[in-house]
């Protein structure tokens, strides 16, 4: 099952990860948790999306947001960040579902 190969590749990252071997074992050089947490967040939306078609689940980027973990350097204010979030949350029962959206606009995956 897919969910079964997500926690896998999660459980093998940690693994590289404790023992110190990311880079040998190939993984991303460069913010590779984020990278790997965000790839598994968008595969565990769509999964949901197609278990629960009553609900409408979504993955949203909400833009380069000014936040403590950017040390505010982002574009967008806290209230411009928000505003995709929310506009997903308050969808209506026929909006789109199992989509992946950058900011207003949906994204393929």
């Amino acid at each position: 099952m897919v969910i079964e190969r997500i926690d896998e590749v999660l459980s093998k990252y940690r693994k590289d990860y404790k023992e110190g071997s990311l880079e040998s074992k190939g993984w991303p050089a460069f913010m590779s948790a984020y990278i790997l947490s965000k790839a598994a967040m968008n595969a565990y939306t769509r999964i949901l999306a197609k278990k629960l078609p009553t609900f409408r689940i979504n993955c949203v980027c909400p833009g380069y947001v000014k936040t403590d973990v950017n040390l505010n350097t982002g574009i967008l204010s806290v209230e411009e960040g928000a505003e995709s979030p929310v506009r997903l949350a308050l969808l209506r029962n026929d909006g789109p579902s199992g989509c992946f959206f950058e900011r207003k606009e949906e994204c393929p995956f």
